[in-house]
């Protein structure tokens, strides 16, 4: 696990810690926040072993619509100004259930490309059921806000390996 996900910005290191991440986005969706950590550490060693990622080079697409994570990929890689950044629905497996299927992410790096999916276990059904209701109660409210951060603290606590999975190509 780390601390932070160091990139190049024209060749120059720059490192993002969750809290940056957290800091960019609010407190609207912190599991979302957590899940583009788990994502990025997990597919950066992939798509080059080598070295850090060049931010501006990571195309990423995805089917979950997350405003959490969309403005952590967005801070690190600057994806969603630049328009490298797509929300495709076809890319969920709905034959992983209602808690897993939106979390597919596949992200590109020059010639190299990896799809990760999340591992049962970081995303509950609850959570699902309570952020896709339309009309929430107060209660409804606080146990959603209680299970976002349950889950970034589940997913922060584990490792990246642990959390994403990559998947085979469909």
């Amino acid at each position: 696990m780390t601390d932070t996900l160091v990139v190049l910005d024209r060749g120059q290191p720059t490192a993002f810690s969750l809290q940056d991440m957290l800091k960019y986005h609010g407190t609207g969706s912190p599991g979302g926040v957590a899940h583009a950590f788990k994502v990025l550490e997990r597919a950066a060693p992939l798509l080059d072993a080598d070295h850090p990622l060049e931010r501006r080079e990571v195309t990423l697409q995805t089917a979950f619509a997350g405003p959490g994570a969309r403005d952590a990929f967005e801070l690190v890689t600057r994806a969603v100004t630049e328009g490298r950044y797509v929300v495709d629905s076809s890319l969920a497996r709905p034959e992983r259930g209602r808690a897993l299927e939106h979390f597919v992410f596949r992200l590109g790096y020059r010639k190299r490309a990896v799809t990760l999916i999340v591992r049962e276990g970081y995303v509950t059904d609850e959570f699902i059921v309570l952020a896709r209701k339309h009309e929430r109660s107060g209660e409804d409210d606080r146990r959603l806000t209680r299970l976002k951060l349950e889950m970034a603290d589940r997913v922060m606590s584990a490792a990246a390996d642990d959390v994403y999975d990559i998947a085979a190509s469909s």
